[in-house]
Order: structure tokens, then C-alpha cells, then sequence
């Protein structure tokens, strides 16, 4: 997922109402047209974003921000805690991830038929779980693999499972939604922020806050071991046999030798494996205190009441002690890394350059690179690499990989097109990167960019959900949601002579790390003595 404001709001294509709309946008980004008219027919005149968001802090800490709608009797809600995998360590990695998937499996009063039942016999689980490892960590160091009393050990675990299985309501509260008219319900965890949205019909937000508060003050981790493997079976899939997963997962590790940055999100096998659900609990009570939390409510709304129920729901949770900070700094590259990924799939590069994080002067400037590089047929690397010498299918970049609170990564994916190598496709985009540092940017190519990036924001906006997910987002990150309107107008002011001198301190050699997807020697002499075998090619954005 990109969070960069340009990336994030990029369109491939060019729709010619929404550029219409851009040039009667005005500079201040008060975004009129596509808020639509404010309530009171006394008073017909547009407000601009800044001047509808309304935004409340509770005692406990917890930010609210609303807007109201009215066009139709529906709300969006995003709900954005300030935790990901920035905030996990080595031998407790994917933590984060696995506590959102637990986070559905329901409360003391949700996921339960019964739960003064059900409590003794999770305890029971995690004392069999601690002896199951405790002896087989015995075993292995004696050279063993398994034992009677292993076994059965591992037999009472199952039947202390099924028994608590049979008391568990399952999906419920995904039911619970659904039979009340929501859509929408999901979840995702990044590298910076954990996310938790549904739309649903405007009458039914009452339902909301009181699911919602019992999630974030009550929370069971039932069925914990099979969500566990469940999230196994996910790596499984989307990385371990994934050439585009494996190959992003090993240039961060290559990019990031000390910045959590380097962990991938989804966590490593053995530490999925390890976590348990006093790790798992700690980790929610230490980052998802209501201080930690941001809910943008969308939508057919009325303020005052809105404000009113979540203070009675929200308002009751305890408040928490912040977070800790991140400590760790990733210290400079000084030299050029390369790593290689074998895989029976066709050649991809990543090429990633050590950038700013979020709110650096420097950051606006790779927001600009990003669009002129990459964004749209007319771009530079699409035109030269892609369409005049084709020796790339596909070709993109992204200015705030995989995170952006941190300094992070200018990254460049690309996939050649046969019979060039990666090698040759590798050159030609240094050749352009090169081309920044010496030729200035035409004045032509910086007003595509605002043209592109107003045009995305207004189509973000647009939608309930679309204005609740980049409001809670940069509340989180930026501690202040007016960072997307603030952003732009940095954008804005970038000047030729900004991207070539950025150009020329951070994309050199020594500060890149470069991961290849190559075929295993046995797989391509294989795939080339079979005759007509043709050459597919895939996608990769890390």
C-alpha cells in the first residue's frame, strides 16, 4: 500500500472531466465542488475541507475528526491506530499483523456462547502450548524429534481446542455487521499504521460505537493457534512461494540493516511461529491505547450527537501510557549492495535509494521524481524505457518504500522485456536518473505533476470512505490531517534546481541497494531448450 500523497494518489490515466475540474481547483486546495454544499439552506454557499472537518480530542487521548454528508443516509469510518511493523523487534516480527487478524475474533461478550467457560480453557491451551515447546526444545537438544509424552501432550492440546472451540461463535461479529446493512469491513497493517474500516448505514453508527469500544477495551484472543496458522499459510502464499513477494522481502532486509524497516511485515517463519498470546496481548496493550488511535467518521451525520456517543462508548476506556519511540537509526550506506533471488520466474529489479521520511524538505522534492518518472505514458522512464528502446514491459517508482515515518527508500521496479537482460535494463535507468542531475526538469513536465496530483486528491475525496481513510492516515502520521492540503503546496514550490541537487546527493551508487529475481541455472537451461517456449513477464511494486 502507498501511503506517499503522489503515489498514493497517482492515476495512470487522465480523465478530461477531472482535469476540467483541476483548473477551477483553487491553490489553498479548499476542495469545494467535491465536498459538496454545507447544511442550511440559509446558507448555500460550498465550505472548503478546512473548514468541515471537525476535530475532537477525548480525556483518554483519542482523536475524533467528522464531516458531515448528507447526500445519502450513509457513514465510512476508518479507524487508524499508530502501530505497525516499525514498531516490532527481532524474534517478535509479524506481531502487529497477527493481532489484526485476533482482532475479529470477537470480546468477552462477542465470538462466545460462553465466556466464564471459555476463559479457563484458553488458559489450559497456553500452558499445554509452553510445555509442548518447552519439551521439544528438550528433545532437540538430545537429538530426538518426538516422544510418548510429547504426543501426548500435543493430544490433550487438540482436545482442550475442540473443546474451546465448541463454545466459539465463529465470524460473529462480521455477521453482526452484515445483518445491519455494512459493507466495507476490513482491515490491513502496514509498516507505520494499522487500519479498521466498514461503511454502514448512517442509523446503525450507534452499533458501531459499541462493537467498536468493546473491541479496543476488551479483546479475547480465542482460536489463537489456528489464526496463527493461518497466518503461516498466508506467508506461505504470498511470499515464501511468491517471486515478487520473496524479492521485496529480501531487498528491505538488504536495504535495512538495522531500521525495523528490514522485518518483513508479515513477520519471519520462526518468529510467527514463537509468538504466543501473552506476547500477542502485551503488544495491544502497550500500542492500541485510545491516545494511539485516530477515527475519521464520513458521511450522514450529525456532529454534536456523534461527539456525545462516542464520548459515552470511547470516552469509558482507560487511558494508557504513550508508546515507546523507535531508538534505532539506520545508519548510512556506504557502499552499494546487491542481492540475487533464484526463482523459476521471470526477471525482475528493484533498485532503492536511502531518502528522508515524512515532513523533510527533501521528501516533496522524491514526491515531484516520482510523478516525472513514472506517472502516465509521457513519463520519463515509461517513454525512453518502455515505448522508444522497449526494454522494459512495465516500469514504475515510489517515493516512501515500505514506510514513511522513517527515512526510507526511492525505489524503482521494473521488468525487461526479452531479449534484454536486466543488466541492460538496469543501465538505461541510471542513464536517466543521470539526466536529472544535469538536464533541469521543464517547466512542462513540474505542471503535469500538479495537474496529476490535484486531479488524484479530488478523486480521493470524493467518496465517504476515500476523504475518512486520508484524513485518519495523516492525523497518524503527520499529527495533523491538514498535512495533505500543506503537502500539496510544498509540491508545489519544488524547483528544477531542487531535484537536481536531491538527484545529486542521494541517487549515487553508494547509496543503493539493487535485488535481482533470477532463474536457477538448472530452470533457465531448461526453459531454453524447450522450442517456442515463450517469455511472460509480471508486475512487481514492492
Amino acid at each position: 500500500m502507498k501511503h506517499r500523497l503522489r503515489s498514493r494518489l497517482r492515476s495512470r490515466e487522465c480523465v478530461a472531466g477531472v482535469v476540467g475540474l483541476c483548473l477551477v481547483l483553487n491553490l489553498s486546495l479548499n476542495l469545494d465542488l467535491p465536498l459538496g454544499f454545507a447544511s442550511g439552506a440559509e446558507d448555500p454557499k460550498p465550505k472548503g475541507l478546512a473548514e468541515r472537518v471537525i476535530q475532537h480530542k477525548l480525556a483518554n487521548g483519542m482523536t475524533v475528526l467528522l464531516v458531515e454528508r448528507h447526500q445519502t443516509p450513509v457513514v465510512s469510518i476508518n479507524l487508524t491506530f499508530g502501530v505497525g511493523g516499525l514498531n516490532e523487534e527481532t524474534g517478535r516480527t509479524g506481531v502487529a499483523h497477527l493481532y489484526e487478524h485476533m482482532a475479529f475474533k470477537g470480546t468477552r461478550s462477542l465470538g462466545t456462547r460462553d465466556y466464564a467457560r471459555e476463559r479457563p480453557l484458553l488458559d489450559e491451551l497456553d500452558r499445554l502450548n509452553a510445555a509442548i515447546e518447552q519439551l521439544r526444545e528438550q528433545l532437540r537438544a538430545s537429538g530426538q524429534e518426538d516422544s510418548p509424552e510429547l504426543q501426548k501432550l500435543r493430544l490433550a492440546f487438540k482436545e482442550a481446542q475442540d473443546r474451546a472451540g465448541a463454545i466459539v461463535v465463529g465470524n460473529e461479529m462480521a455477521l453482526l455487521y452484515q445483518r445491519h446493512g455494512a459493507v466495507g469491513l476490513n482491515a490491513s497493517t502496514g509498516k507505520d499504521v494499522t487500519r479498521y474500516t466498514v461503511s454502514l448505514p448512517a442509523n446503525r453508527l450507534p452499533l458501531w460505537a459499541a462493537v467498536e469500544a468493546d473491541r479496543m477495551a476488551n479483546p479475547v484472543l480465542r482460536e489463537f493457534y489456528k489464526e496463527r496458522a493461518v497466518v503461516m499459510e498466508e506467508r506461505r502464499l504470498r511470499t515464501e512461494d511468491s517471486p515478487a513477494g520473496l524479492l521485496s522481502e529480501a531487498f528491505a532486509a538488504a536495504a535495512f540493516q538495522a531500521h525495523p524497516y528490514g522485518f518483513p511485515t508479515i513477520g519471519w517463519s520462526s518468529d510467527i511461529l514463537a509468538l504466543t498470546p501473552g506476547v500477542t496481548e502485551q503488544f495491544f496493550r502497550t500500542y492500541y491505547g485510545p491516545a494511539n488511535a485516530v477515527v475519521a467518521i464520513v458521511g450522514d451525520i450529525n456532529p454534536p450527537k456523534v461527539l456525545t456517543l462516542i464520548e459515552k462508548t470511547f470516552g469509558k476506556i482507560a487511558g494508557t501510557p504513550p508508546p515507546p519511540g523507535i531508538v534505532t537509526i539506520e545508519p548510512p550506506q556506504r557502499g552499494e549492495r546487491r542481492v540475487e533471488i533464484e526463482f523459476n520466474a521471470e526477471p525482475v529489479l528493484l533498485i532503492g535509494y536511502h531518502k528522508p521520511g515524512l515532513g523533510h524538505p527533501d521528501d516533496f522534492v522524491f514526491d515531484v521524481l516520482d510523478s516525472v518518472l513514472s506517472e502516465g505514458v509521457t513519463s520519463r522512464l515509461y517513454d525512453r524505457l518502455v515505448q522508444e528502446k522497449r526494454l522494459a514491459v512495465s516500469i514504475g517508482t515510489d517515493s516512501g518504500f515500505p514506510g514513511v515515518l522513517g527515512p526510507n527508500l526511492f525505489v524503482v521496479s521494473a521488468t525487461p522485456r526479452a531479449p534484454h537482460t536486466t543488466a541492460e535494463l538496469e543501465a538505461a535507468i541510471y542513464e536517466e536518473l543521470d539526466r536529472l542531475k544535469t538536464e533541469p526538469v521543464s517547466a512542462q513536465e513540474l505542471e503535469k505533476v500538479m495537474n496529476n496530483l490535484d486531479a488524484g486528491l479530488i478523486r480521493s475525496l470524493r467518496s465517504n470512505s476515500g476523504l475518512a481513510s486520508q484524513l485518519a492516515y495523516y492525523q497518524t502520521v503527520a499529527k495533523d490531517w491538514r498535512y495533505l492540503l500543506k503537502a500539496r503546496d510544498r509540491i508545489a514550490a519544488v524547483t528544477p534546481a531542487d531535484i537536481q541537487r536531491v538527484a545529486a546527493q542521494y541517487l549515487v551508487k553508494s547509496n543503493r541497494t539493487v535485488a535481482t529475481l533470477v532463474k536457477p541455472v538448472s530452470s533457465a537451461k531448461t526453459a531454453s531448450s524447450v522450442p517456442g517456449l515463450s517469455t511472460g513477464t509480471k508486475q512487481v511494486t514492492p
